[in-house]
């Protein structure tokens, strides 16, 4: 069966441009005039894959989800590596805050798609924090990756306001401190005991 390319990048390109024009200008400065416009189709082909304005926020926040799985590294360095992840991601001049806070601050909805699709976003997160401290054998996990969540959260808020990329690694040096005190340390080398000289 010959697949029709133009509907899908048809449909790809609004999402794209939705993407790009949301997280830049705000979802409530955008309208689909502008989308459509950006993504080089007419008002009524983007109406044909996404019927409202709201449809259109909905699929922007869907596609920007990423489900994220512990890998096998070791569960500390994917902890910390997290703030680095951020640190780097502030720094490359396109940080313009979270997504997911951004569309419900804007929307001020709670009933809203958008306000679900964000908790899904931020637990899933929380969840991956949890997983990785469980691995660690950590005390309280469950609430030990809240705090890490909160952490990512400030962190996320602080480098919007201040524009330093810097506060991950503050935020980063915070959470090494709770993995400490939660018994989760840096896993011991053991030393190969030097054999003397006869």
């Amino acid at each position: 069966m010959k697949v029709d390319r133009s509907v899908s990048s048809s449909a790809e390109r609004i999402l794209a441009a939705a993407d790009k024009l949301f997280y830049r200008q705000g979802i409530r400065a955008v309208g689909v005039d502008a989308v459509a416009a950006e993504a080089g189709v007419s008002k009524r082909t983007l109406y044909n894959y996404y019927p409202s304005k709201d449809d259109l926020i909905a699929a922007y926040l869907t596609a920007r989800f990423r489900h994220l799985e512990p890998s096998d590294a070791p569960a500390r360095e994917q902890i910390l590596g997290n703030f680095d992840r951020l640190e780097r991601m502030f720094a490359d001049g396109s940080f313009r805050g979270c997504p997911y806070v951004n569309a419900v601050t804007e929307l001020g909805d709670p009933k809203h798609a958008a306000a679900g699709i964000a908790l899904q976003f931020k637990e899933q997160r929380r969840v991956w924090f949890r997983v990785l401290l469980e691995r660690l054998q950590a005390r309280d996990p469950d609430a030990l990756a809240t705090q890490l969540q909160i952490l990512v959260e400030g962190a996320l808020a602080s480098a919007l306001v201040r524009g330093d990329p810097a506060l991950a690694r503050s935020a980063r040096a915070a959470a090494e401190v709770l993995l400490d005190a939660a018994g989760a340390r840096r896993p011991v080398r053991s030393v190969r005991p030097t054999r003397r000289a006869r």
